[in-house]
């Protein structure tokens, strides 16, 4: 069994690489730590993810990261790359890769804030849409996100459209054409799940479950084989007023 990776558990204020310091905490998973840095020649916040040695041998799985990000670098839904730093903590060598900060909130807490912790039919069709809009080009650069779940999406900003930012891009074993399917079935099940699940599945109208396909994968690759397909299928239905949304 694998070693649990020992937490870094920085506070405020506390010095990185020489050159940031800690503003606060922003969340944990399976490979590291993310933190609120800033910059103190400049001012400047960002965001600092620092790696556990543990799930990171000979700098392989950041060096992943890195270079994923940097190649995503056209796409609008992907947090910006910017540096790799190597720091000592504890004794242990540990890699902090740096990228923009954006604010926002996840996805998972903007759907709590609205009437009965979910989201109507019109707004989710709108969420998905920008999700497959936002994947769609990472897709083309023979990419794939890997994680997506509503803790990963970040609501930058919502308002006619929303601005969505993906985080937590992570590589999965199985072939690239394997994991962006899997992709597709996860956007159809973050739409799910923002519109509240099992619980409101059987009530929502049509043009939802003709895309849910009641959470069956096979169903839903059939009909979306491509993140393309799911685009154009949301950007022909019709939202005339008193549309059957």
């Amino acid at each position: 069994m694998a070693r649990r990776p020992r937490p870094f558990g920085f506070g405020a204020g506390e010095p990185l690489a020489g050159k940031y310091e800690v503003v606060e905490a922003l969340g944990a998973g399976w490979e590291g730590e993310v933190y609120r840095v800033r910059e103190r020649g400049t001012g400047i916040e960002r965001a600092a993810k620092l790696f556990y040695p543990e799930r990171n041998p000979r700098n392989r799985t950041s060096r992943r990261n890195a270079r994923k990000l940097h190649k995503l670098r056209s796409c609008p839904i992907v947090v910006q790359y910017h540096t790799e730093e190597r720091i000592q903590v504890g004794g242990r060598r540990v890699t902090m890769l740096v990228s923009e900060l954006v604010e926002g909130e996840l996805l998972s807490t903007f759907v709590r804030r609205f009437p009965g912790g979910r989201l109507r039919p019109f707004e989710a069709l709108h969420l998905l849409y920008a999700l497959a809009r936002g994947v769609e080009p990472i897709h083309e650069l023979g990419e794939y996100h890997g994680d997506l779940h509503s803790d990963n999406v970040i609501v930058a900003r919502f308002g006619l459209d929303f601005e969505l930012k993906l985080i937590d891009l992570f590589a999965r074993t199985g072939t690239v054409p394997q994991n962006r399917r899997e992709d597709i079935c996860n956007l159809v099940y973050v739409f799910w799940e923002a519109l509240g699940g099992a619980r409101t599945y059987a009530g929502q109208p049509r043009v939802v479950k003709e895309i849910v396909c009641g959470l069956k994968r096979t169903l839903i690759l059939r009909k979306f084989p491509t993140v393309t397909h799911l685009r154009r299928h949301l950007e022909r239905l019709d939202a005339r007023p008193g549309a059957p949304l």
